[in-house]
Formats: structure tokens, C-alpha cells, sequence
């Protein structure tokens, strides 16, 4: 490929801006062109000397891209991708994948079918401090992994929801609106998880979505996690809160994710390392051991990548799969949380506890 890679961004929203200033930030990708129905898109078109198409379809008329940047609505996801896939133009979809896991596994298999590169913007694996964990672990610095813990405790203003009321809706509460961040850290560091346990309470403020909710998890490997989420809760505890990724939230100098293993044990995103080099023993000294790992914003790396995908020099960190899999375990979370039961993804150990269980490509899940 001669010359830098040729990116549109569709949807120039708060993540499809940040996308556009992550591109700024780098030599070899350029913005070609951005697709954006609204007058806001003209103007940051017009801005930057590039066009402004409104749909995808009459881009495609025109430009001719290396990549794509799918940054619009959720439910838009899917429809907008196949387009892209169809044209065999690598995609960057953001999180999460789909509006469900039936929608998502149609999209998997086309991009699959088509050998077009289809990739999903979790961004959050793309830091060079998760890189640094995945390393610990692989390496067996912890020993097996048995537990992990994680916190997502924040409290969101008044006026969050009163700019965007669907955000007061069933279905947009943190569990599927934050978790999924958190969860698919969580696969990527702990293990592929099959099944869920959940409990999940209705909204303080008196809105149709829950404001906090809990489910413990099982890994295929054996071990169990468990995860707490809020968005009415004053607390330093959460990855926006901790990881200093975006300036516009305040750094607490905390953690949130505990991750202990039969050697040691790991906190994040301080990457504190912790062990007992006289011996594993409660009664001996334990000591702590701070990490080091490089800087660099994950929203950059991850473009980096995806030019790097594009190119064939890499597969994708995040793949459209890998997208689904976190996906349906947000929706297990939600069933378990709705019915009370244990719920199984990928079908689990048939026949152990409650009977809903969701397969690895299911459209949804038995909440009865």
C-alpha cells in the first residue's frame, strides 16, 4: 500500500471526534472522508477540507477507502457494517458490536465469509498497561488465576440523562451501557467465562433501567469472578476514574481490578504485583512490586492497528468474535439479573442449575 492509509469516519459524535483526533496524531493514516446526515458533520468537514457524504452508500460512490470507522448508534451497527463488508472494506466498529448477539453473529459470519477484516473498538486492550498484564499472566507470574474482582462504581449528573432521555430507558442502564468495557477486559486477561449468576436493583431515580447491578461469573478454566456496576455511586473506583486514559475524568490514583492467582496476586491499572518470595504462606511477609510498562493513549494505538490490519502485517486484536463473545455475556448478566437463575453461554454444563443457557452464536437468551 503506497502512501498513508485512507480512513472515513461514519458518525462524528464524542467517540467518532476523539477517532478523528487520534488520526490527527499520526503520520501514516489520513482522513479521507467522513459520513454524517447532520449539519455538525458538514461544518467538521468543511473544517478539516474533507467531504461530507450522508450515507455510506453515496460515499462509496465517490471515495474509495482502506478502512472504515463505524462510530454511529448502535442500533445502526450491523445494517451500516454489512454495507461495509459487501464493498470488502475493512471495518472498525464501535463497542458495543450490536444491538444483540443474533444481529452480531450475522455480521461475524459475513465478514468471516467475505475474508474482510471486521474489528471492534475496545479500545481498553489496546493500553499498553493491559498489554503489560496479559504479559504478567501468559507468563505465570500470579500462577493459575482463581479470582478476579472488578469495580465499576461512578456517579453520572442529572443532566446526563436529561440530554439524552433514552439513556432513562430499559435496556440503557450500566450494565450494558458500561459493563461491557470491564467484561471484555476481563475475558481478555482471566479467561473465556460460561456462565453467570446476577441480581440488579431499579433506579434510585426512578428511571426504567437498573442503577446497579452484580453477577458473579465462572471461567472455563475454573476460577470466579465477580463484578459490581453503578452509575449512582460517588466513588473512586472505576476504570475512567483510575486508568487516566481521558483527560475529562479526574484521576483518583486507584485501582479496580483485583486479579489474584496461586502465585500472586495483580491490581489494575496500578500494576502492583503482589508475592511472598519466602514461601506461599499467610503467616510470611508478603511484598509489593509496582510494574513498569510504556504510555500511550489506547485510541491512537488502536488506530495504529487497525492500519496495521488493514495492510496485512497483523490480525486483529478485537475481532468481530471477539466483540460477540463480550456481547453475550453482557446479555447473560441482564437474563440472570432478569430471571434470578444461572444462565450458561455456549451452552456450559447442560443440565447444572437453571435451565436458560445461551449458545456461541444464539440470538438471545431464555429469560422465562
Amino acid at each position: 500500500m503506497s502512501g498513508p492509509t485512507k480512513l472515513v469516519i461514519a458518525g462524528l459524535g464524542l467517540v467518532g471526534l476523539r477517532h478523528a483526533e487520534a488520526i490527527d496524531r499520526l503520520k501514516d493514516v489520513a482522513l479521507a472522508a467522513v459520513v454524517d446526515p447532520g449539519e455538525a458533520g458538514q461544518v467538521f468537514a468543511a473544517e478539516r477540507g474533507v467531504a461530507c457524504y450522508a450515507s455510506l452508500s453515496k460515499m462509496f460512490e465517490v471515495e474509495q477507502p482502506d478502512g472504515i470507522i463505524l462510530s454511529t448508534p448502535t442500533p445502526l451497527h450491523v445494517e451500516q457494517a454489512l454495507e461495509c463488508v459487501a464493498r470488502g472494506c475493512p471495518t472498525l466498529v464501535e463497542k458495543p458490536l450490536a444491538v444483540s448477539s443474533e444481529e452480531a453473529s450475522v455480521l461475524v459470519t459475513a465478514a468471516e465469509n467475505a475474508n474482510v477484516p471486521l474489528l471492534v473498538g475496545h479500545h481498553r486492550r489496546h493500553n499498553p498497561l493491559i498489554q503489560k498484564a496479559h504479559e504478567v499472566i501468559n507468563n505465570g507470574e500470579i500462577g493459575q488465576i482463581r479470582t478476579v474482582h472488578a469495580n465499576c462504581w461512578f456517579y453520572k449528573p442529572d443532566d446526563y440523562f436529561d440530554l439524552a432521555p433514552w439513556r432513562k430507558q430499559k435496556g440503557a442502564g450500566p450494565i450494558s451501557v458500561n459493563l461491557v468495557h470491564d467484561v471484555d477486559l476481563i475475558r481478555y486477561l482471566c479467561g473465556e467465562i460460561v456462565s453467570v449468576q446476577a441480581q440488579a436493583s431499579p433506579s434510585a431515580r426512578g428511571f426504567e433501567n437498573e442503577d446497579v447491578a452484580a453477577a458473579v461469573l465462572r471461567f472455563e478454566n475454573g476460577a470466579i469472578g465477580t463484578i459490581t456496576v453503578s452509575d449512582t455511586v460517588v466513588s473512586p473506583w472505576s476504570w475512567e476514574l483510575t486508568a487516566s486514559e481521558y483527560p475529562i475524568y479526574p484521576p483518583t490514583q486507584q485501582s479496580c481490578y483485583l486479579l489474584g492467582g496461586t502465585h500472586g496476586s495483580l491490581s489494575l491499572p496500578d500494576l502492583t504485583l503482589w508475592s511472598q518470595p519466602g514461601g506461599r504462606d499467610w503467616w510470611k511477609p508478603i511484598s509489593a512490586t509496582t510494574l513498569t510498562r510504556d504510555a500511550s493513549d489506547p485510541l491512537v494505538n488502536q488506530i495504529v492497528h487497525f492500519a496495521a490490519v488493514i495492510a496485512g502485517d497483523e490480525v486483529p486484536l478485537v475481532s468481530g468474535a471477539e466483540g460477540l463473545k463480550t456481547l453475550q455475556v453482557i446479555e447473560a448478566i441482564q437474563a440472570a439479573a432478569q430471571s434470578g437463575e444461572q444462565v450458561f453461554i455456549g451452552g456450559g454444563q447442560a443440565g447444572v442449575g437453571a435451565e436458560s443457557a445461551i449458545g456461541p452464536l444464539e440470538s438471545s437468551i431464555n429469560t422465562q
